[in-house]
């Protein structure tokens, strides 16, 4: 069975990252007002995810992490497996949380950036054995390196 929630919030990050940004984000904005506060989890997990990423401004991106950290929170296993099977929780944290330190590290705040990316690091044997995986692996030492040296600078998007 087909989620048309997730369709439609891919679409919209389709549409985001073929550059139709304002588009996009109020598309992705008007599903997150339909989900609401108690809306399905991976829902709200899944949008306010790439919602982050349709901001430049680390606050605002902020806000949105901390949201889709919060939906994880909420989300079971049982749920994630009816959407794709194999897909386990444990596994969305090391980016959520790596997200979470970039952010905090955008906004000068590197004692809180480097709780986040401890607790990114403390969960990186939950990542599969993929692309996606190595990514967040290289992407660890990266956000370390830019916190100890204090750089506020936003990082280029892989």
């Amino acid at each position: 069975m087909t989620d048309t929630v997730m369709a439609r919030i891919t679409q919209g990050v389709t549409d985001f990252r073929a550059g139709e940004h304002d588009r996009a984000r109020t598309d992705l904005l008007d599903i997150w007002t339909e989900l609401g506060p108690a809306g399905d989890p991976l829902h709200r997990c899944t949008l306010a995810h790439y919602l982050a990423d349709a901001y430049d401004d680390p606050a605002e991106a902020l806000v949105w992490d901390i949201r889709a950290l919060d939906a994880a929170d909420a989300l079971t296993d049982a749920r994630l497996g009816d959407y794709h099977a194999g897909l386990r929780v444990a596994g969305f944290y090391p980016s959520l949380h790596l997200n979470l330190a970039d952010n905090f590290r955008r906004l000068g705040s590197f004692p809180a950036a480097t709780r986040h990316l401890d607790a990114a690091r403390a969960r990186l044997d939950t990542l599969p054995d993929n692309d996606y995986g190595a990514l967040i692996r290289r992407v660890v030492p990266e956000i370390e390196l830019a916190i100890a040296a204090n750089d506020t600078t936003r990082r280029p998007r892989p």
